[in-house]
């Protein structure tokens, strides 16, 4: 298949339907799936994966959305950094309505921040050479799926010398976060639908401790309707043979050693920190990127004082539950009444690539979401104060 289209057709749709049906009744039992990325939720939810799958096949959402595994104590650290009078902060626009213990960076930008959206960290390095009176501080985020462009972006830094431009780096690393899930007592899973532009960049041998040590199938997929109904078939597939394998339905896109120029830049330019603190999943060793020391003037870490805190959620909010694949967004007492995509109690709800956002803009009014809803009454709006600017919640 060349075209879009084609993975989209409901024909060959309805074929995997009737093939995965058939396999979950062969295993006869229940069975939970999770897809690690959130892109591949919001295309569940997008097309209605869920709602033609068998009652017996239950998916699982991941932690595998950057923005949403971001502690609130990091992001009060780039807010005061981007409050910096002689500061210029350049942001991809999902960070920007994310909120912090007290504000966020939309509302620090609304209260005199010098803050600015781009699309690429190049963006910002151009914004440096055009600002050299100005320092210009990129928020780095993503997991491996975007890390090489920043690396990218300091090697080309340091070739021009540019020495108003620096990053705050919070980049993640999606195995030790995968192997964190697995050591978790509360989660019990079959298999995983595994990320695939994450994969594009580090391959599948990786996922290789997931069969090896835990004995779970893993599926790399990719984003449309057939990809991710091919994938649950081939997972399925593996259950009912019992077999435990990483298998790679994305194979157009993602190759076994991985794009190994990107992995270069990323090793040349970043090493593991000790500890990273995810939200929801708490510190895990090694599972975040800082810069080398080769590289320390373009750490924004080191030209900044930062509060460097760990701040805790706010009550109301289940992010963390969500981001470990305990509840369902439905399940929390503030979905779609006190917390909105407009009005924001936590990070799931703001991001493109959040469980939240996804259940919201396409799930909530489903037929399983009805069927599901907790029977607690939901907190309102009016029951949550609001913070002393803006209309985010905190």
């Amino acid at each position: 298949m060349k075209y879009v289209d084609e993975f989209r057709e409901p024909e060959k749709a309805e074929g995997l339907r009737r093939e995965i049906t058939k396999l979950s009744q062969q295993l006869g039992r229940h069975i939970k799936i999770m897809e690690v990325c959130g892109g591949h939720t919001h295309s569940i939810f997008k097309y209605g994966i869920e709602e033609i799958l068998p009652d017996n096949i239950e998916l699982i959402h991941g932690p595998g959305c950057p923005v949403c595994v971001m502690p609130k104590g990091r992001l009060d650290d780039a807010i005061a950094i981007s409050q910096n009078p002689n500061v210029i902060f350049a942001t991809f626009g999902d960070a920007m309505r994310v909120p912090g213990s007290k504000t966020s960076l939309l509302q620090a930008k609304a209260t005199g921040a010098d803050i600015r959206i781009v699309y690429s960290p190049l963006d910002s390095l151009q914004i440096a050479k055009n600002n050299p009176d100005k320092e210009v501080v990129f928020f780095g985020l993503g997991f491996e799926t975007t890390a090489p462009s920043t690396a990218f972006t300091i090697l080309q830094a340091a070739a021009e010398k540019i020495p108003n431009f620096s990053m705050f780096c919070n980049h993640v690393l999606v195995i030790p976060a995968l192997q964190a899930l697995l050591d978790n007592p509360d989660l019990q899973l079959d298999g995983f639908v595994g990320p695939g532009h994450v994969s594009m960049v580090i391959g599948t041998d990786p996922y290789q401790f997931i069969s090896q040590q835990y004995h779970k199938p893993i599926i790399v997929s990719g984003f449309e309707p057939l990809d991710i109904l091919q994938s649950i078939c081939m997972l399925l597939q593996q259950l009912l043979e019992n077999r435990c394998e990483v298998e790679n339905q994305y194979n157009r896109i993602v190759q076994k050693a991985g794009n190994t120029v990107a992995i270069q830049a990323m090793n040349q330019v970043f090493t593991a920190r000790d500890n990273f603190d995810w939200r929801g999943l708490g510190d895990i060793p090694y599972s975040g990127l800082k810069i080398r020391p080769e590289y320390a003037q373009f750490d924004a870490e080191l030209k900044f004082s930062i509060p460097n805190l760990k701040i805790a959620d706010h009550k109301a909010c289940q992010c963390g539950e969500i981001l470990k694949g305990v509840l369902k967004p439905w399940q929390c007492k503030v979905f779609g009444t006190a917390c909105t995509p407009e009005t924001p109690i936590g990070t799931c709800m703001v991001s493109s690539e959040g469980a939240c956002a996804a259940y919201y803009k396409y799930g909530r009014l489903s037929t399983i979401a009805k069927r599901t809803m907790r029977e607690e009454p939901k907190v309102s709006i009016t029951q949550i104060p609001l913070p002393a600017c803006g209309n985010s919640l905190s």
